[in-house]
């Protein structure tokens, strides 16, 4: 279910707009120009995390190998746990593309 505090116009652009991105070469442009080095090292990791989580590591061994505090792995396993099954979609698109 869609978060109706995040859908609106911008929101619908951005998307829009990754969409339209056809490689890698693309997307680290576009990203580099759109998010700071930080924020996508955030988003990438949150990624690698959910990836980790779903891959059943536990805790402790997600903290050593992404750096990512707890506080963090716990809230991406909120989202895995109880969100709108987006990691699984990207997971299960990933797997299929291999």
């Amino acid at each position: 279910m869609m978060n109706k505090k995040l859908k609106d116009n911008n929101t619908d652009y951005l998307f829009k707009a990754i969409l339209q991105l056809k490689n890698e070469k693309e997307c680290y442009a576009f990203f580099e120009d759109l998010c700071t080095v930080q924020e996508l090292k955030s988003i990438s990791q949150r990624l690698y995390v959910a990836k980790l989580l779903n891959e059943k590591h536990v805790y402790n061994d997600i903290v050593e190998m992404t750096g990512a505090s707890t506080a963090t792995i716990s809230r991406v396993n909120r989202s895995l746990q109880f969100g709108n099954d987006g990691y699984a979609i990207i997971f299960n698109r990933l797997k299929d593309n291999k």
